[in-house]
Parts: structure tokens; sequence; C-alpha cells
């Protein structure tokens, strides 16, 4: 198996790997892709005679989980070779699409939440139910609400689930320790727009200005702070899936009128303005870091290694990068409860992908199959990069994390109990996003009100109109 390759980023190096909606536009992708000139094109036939199928993913820490599975697929499907290739995000984006311009993208690859609603539209995937290995894949096989991510509105499956991500909170033992609090003080918080509730006295008492006075404290100064309470992403942006998502959702709130494919957002809605309203709020009270005082150079793992924030809210897709930092004594608990009684997390998953381009679909769909499959999943859960969509990756995943001393059950606890909201399943998602991203900037500076956000979110639903 031949493998092309950037290089995987340090464990705890300061570049994050997210999984971000998909920001840019498809003209800016169109116009990139016309001065692409290195793609390959999908599969074709290897020296030896087999079919060659070309898989892309774009995150470098799963490439050897990935390669190990797909070793085992090969070993399987003598018939059968695959070509993995790895890009960083943009890179990847940017290729893929002038892969489907050029004719010339790979037979599977790994997909986005954010993207395949226009790559459904624009007729560039292929759908998966009358492949016979994907059809065999039984009802059960992921969990719950995955497969309906990556069901079209034609009701046709356009991904197979490959793995999922909630959110939780990850913290430096050490240095809540200084600050005389105990792990358990943290595991049983809870939330409210109105005063914050313990969650927010727990960020006071952490947050440290550059007198050494805590946010709980008489004469503490809310503009010079040393260790914010709550870590700041680079930018926040519309689904605020590691920041605002989970207590909005911790409301009752949802993004859309419908559980997916929704056709008009709540931006509107009393309960997510009053939540958006709290917790930019907290950049006030000196909790959160104002807009643009970390960049992509600390994103909040750097801030946590620091002690430049005490409390980081993060996917769980990140758990090996914090548990790699050096001089930090990793623990992760669950976020506070809100007002519905329960934490709640956004719940993402990415999947596999059929290019309809590809000259092997049959052999496409088997690789797409066997990925989804316990025996893959199994060895990707085994990696402890990230929770397979499988109960079966899943558990494989939280025992190696166990055997290296870490309990992730913050994380998995979401989805077992059925404390999660979907992340927001729509079209025009690039243009939703330049249409809320500066809603959000503008909150965050402070120079709108919450209650804005209802004019914005006139302007989004009008997309689907």
């Amino acid at each position: 198996m031949r493998n092309s390759t950037s290089p995987t980023p340090s464990a705890g190096a300061p570049r994050r790997l997210s999984r971000r909606t998909l920001l840019g536009s498809s003209a800016a992708a169109v116009g990139a892709a016309a001065a692409a000139t290195t793609l390959s094109a999908c599969g074709g036939g290897s020296a030896s005679g087999k079919v060659q199928l070309d898989y892309w993913l774009w995150d470098a820490n799963q490439l050897p989980a990935y390669a190990q599975a797909i070793d085992l697929f090969m070993e399987r499907n003598p018939d059968i070779d695959v070509r993995i290739t790895q890009m960083g995000w943009d890179d990847y984006w940017t290729k893929l699409t002038a892969g489907f311009v050029a004719e010339a993208g790979p037979d599977v690859f790994t997909d986005h939440l954010g993207r395949y609603p226009e790559f459904v539209k624009l007729q560039v995937i292929s759908p998966l139910d009358d492949f016979e290995p994907i059809a065999e894949i039984p009802d059960d096989q992921f969990k719950e609400g995955l497969q309906d991510l990556w069901t079209g509105s034609d009701g046709k499956k356009y991904g197979v689930p490959k793995d999922y991500d909630t959110i939780a909170i990850f913290y430096d033992k050490a240095l809540l320790s200084e600050a005389g609090v105990a792990p358990e003080d943290l595991d049983a918080l809870d939330w409210n727009p109105q005063d914050g509730g313990s969650y927010e006295k727990m960020l006071a008492h952490l947050t440290v200005d550059k007198n050494g006075k805590r946010g709980d404290e008489a004469g503490f100064d809310p503009k010079a702070i040393k260790t914010y309470g709550m870590a700041a992403d680079p930018s926040i942006d519309y689904v605020g899936q590691s920041s605002w998502s989970g207590f909005a959702f911790s409301t009752g709130w949802t993004f859309t009128n419908e559980r997916t494919w929704g056709t008009a957002f709540n931006y509107d809605d009393p309960k997510f303005q009053e939540t958006v309203d709290w917790y930019f709020g907290l950049v006030d009270k000196g909790f959160l870091a104002p807009f643009g005082t970390f960049g992509d150079s600390s994103p909040k793992q750097s801030q946590l290694q620091a002690h430049s924030a005490a409390l980081a809210l993060d996917g769980s897709w990140m758990i090996s990068t914090y548990r790699n930092l050096a001089d930090v004594d990793l623990g992760i608990t669950s976020l506070p409860s809100g007002p519905i009684g329960t934490p709640m997390s956004m719940f993402n998953g990415l999947g596999d992908s059929m290019s309809i381009q590809s000259e092997h679909k049959e052999e496409a769909a088997r690789l797409i199959a066997f990925l989804g499959s316990n025996d893959s999943q199994e060895i990707i859960g085994g990696r402890t990069v990230v929770f397979p969509a499988s109960d079966a990756g899943t558990d494989a995943a939280v025992a190696a994390y166990k055997k290296k001393g870490l309990d992730v059950t913050p994380f998995t606890d979401r989805v077992d109990k059925g404390e999660t909201g979907l992340y927001p399943l729509v079209e025009h998602a690039a243009e939703i996003s330049s249409i809320m991203q500066s809603a959000f900037d503008r909150l965050w500076m402070r120079q709108i009100q919450a209650s804005d956000f209802t004019s914005f979110n006139d302007r989004v639903n009008a997309l689907f109109t």
C-alpha cells in the first residue's frame, strides 16, 4: 500500500486539528481547482493487475490506524489495492473539489456534514443504498442517530458513519489544586443563562488577574487577566461546536425546525439569545478572553498548558493532543447540567463517501462497508484517536484509553444517555456561515446585542425560500 502523506503534527503542537465546517464557497474552491495540476485519476488498475482504489483523508493522526485497517481489508480482498492519500484540512477540500472538476479525485473519501449536502446537490457523490455490501450493514451497527446524519433529504445514504465526536471539559489537576479545587468539584456543576449557576461561580474562582486576585475576590481586575476561567477558540462559528452549543442545547433549544434537513433556523429563539448573551458576557466579567486575544498559534490546548486558561471545552478528537501535553496532569469532566436537568453536547460524525466518478464502485462499496465493520472499527478505536461509530469500536477506544490511565466516559456518556444535540444538517452551509460569522464576531467584540441575532436569522432563513 502506497501512502502519500504530509508530516504529522507533533503531540501538543499549537496547530489545532479542527472539525470546523468548511467555510470557503464553492466558487472559490472551483477557482482553485483550475490551478490544480497534480491529481491522479479515480482508481484504475495497478501494475499487479489488481483494481486500485484511492482513499483520501485529512487527519494525519488517524492515518496509522486507517493504514492498519486497510491492510487488513486488502488481505481479505486480494483483488484490490488501496492507495491512501492524507492532506491537511485546507488542501484537502481544495484538491477534492479540483478532483471532481477534473474527474480525477478519489474513489472513497472522508466526508464532513458541513460539506456533503453541497456534494449531493452537485451530484458528485454516489448514493450507496443499492450496493450489496452496504445494504448488508445491520441497522443497529452504529450509534443511534449517526446514519441519520448521512441520509440525504431524498432518503438515500450518501455516507457510512466512521466515527463521532462529543464535547467535554479538559483541565490540569495541578492548576485546580493551586485553586483549592478537587476534580470531583467539577463533576456536578450546573448552569443557567441568568446567573451562570455553579459553573460560573467555578469560572470566577479559577480566573486570576495579574495581581493574583481571583474572580470571586474583592479587588479583582477583569481587564488584566493572567488565567481565564475558560479557554477561548481562535474563532467561533455558527455551530459553536466546542463553545456555546452545549449550553444552548441544555436549554432545550435546537438549531432548526427539523431534526435533520431543517429549513428554518432558530437564532431568534429567546433561549438561544439568552445563552449567547451569557456566554459572550463572560468577556465583560474577565472569565473569557476578549475577541482576538488568542489566535491560531495559541489554541485551547496551548492555553491550558500555559495556564492561560483553567478549563478547556473541546472535542473528543482532541483527547490524544491534550493527553500528550507536557507538564499537564490531565483530567476530563462533563459539561455542566443545564436548565433541562442534564448536560448536553453536540453530536457530530464523519462518514465515508464514494465519488460518482469512480470507475470501480462495487470495489469502493466493499471498502466503505469494511471501514464501517467491527473488525475495522476496533482497530481504529484501539489507536485512541477518535471514537469509532460502532459500539464495538467505541468500547475498544474506551478500554485503550483506560490502559493509558485516562477516563474518557465524560465524552461517551453523553451518547449513551441520549444527552446530545445534532450538528445542523442543512443546505446552504457556506452562505449561512458567511452571514452568521459577522454576528458572532461582533457579539464577541461586544458591538451588538444578542437580540440583534433576530435580523441575522431572517437573512439565513431567506436562503430557504
